[in-house]
């Protein structure tokens, strides 16, 4: 199992958003990594050709480099290694932990866990990385069929070792909850990109 650090400043697996202008995406991302909270960034662009994944991937891989923060990339291991990244979260509808194991070896491996003890309990056992549970909240960046709760976080905590992402609909009125409850890491995507009142870095430096 890869050994996280996880201060208590870094506490942020950023997720990208759905669709990338490279020019203004790649400034913003600059600027973000600067406040040192991300530990994470993970690239999720489902309805965008693999081609456009890798090409924007190799450029996301050096600012990643540049700032220390693990670069992830959704769904696909092949990809991920192909662009060089830290490693792959796959869904439960995505390729199985041990072919993602044998195509990225010892690079990160994360898995959906949704709102299941017994997924968690099946990832824990083919030993990913970390697990990532939620939706812990109403969430615009993608439908919620799963809800998650504080109570399966705290199981998850009692259980293992391995970190744990909340995700689902976090923003600046209800993270702390998460963190106070042990969560190791929070993975934000929609409060960052599509934020009507701040900018992403601005977004960002209001999580303290």
């Amino acid at each position: 199992m890869i050994k996280f650090k996880n201060s208590r400043k870094k506490f942020i697996y950023l997720i990208s958003p759905n669709i990338i202008n490279n020019y203004s995406f790649l400034k913003h991302l600059e600027e973000i990594f600067k406040t040192k909270k991300i530990s994470f960034f993970q690239l999720r662009l489902k309805k965008t050709s693999k081609k456009r994944i890798l090409d924007i991937g190799k450029k996301i891989k050096k600012i990643c480099s540049k700032n220390k923060v693990k670069f992830i990339i959704n769904d696909d291991p092949f990809l991920a290694k192909k662009i060089g990244a830290d490693g792959c979260h796959i869904g439960q509808k995505d390729i199985c932990i041990q072919k993602a194991r044998k195509i990225l070896q010892q690079k990160i491996i994360g898995v959906t866990c949704h709102n299941s003890k017994k997924l968690i309990k099946r990832a824990i056992k083919d030993k990913a990385d970390y697990i990532a549970i939620g939706a812990f909240f109403h969430s615009k960046t993608k439908k919620i069929k799963f809800k998650a709760n504080l109570d399966l976080l705290k199981y998850a905590k009692k259980i293992t070792k391995i970190p744990i992402i909340s995700i689902g609909g976090i923003n600046l009125n209800n993270y702390k909850k998460l963190l106070l409850n042990k969560s190791n890491f929070l993975a934000i995507s929609g409060y960052v990109w599509n934020n009507k009142k701040y900018k992403p870095k601005e977004a960002i430096e209001k999580l303290i």
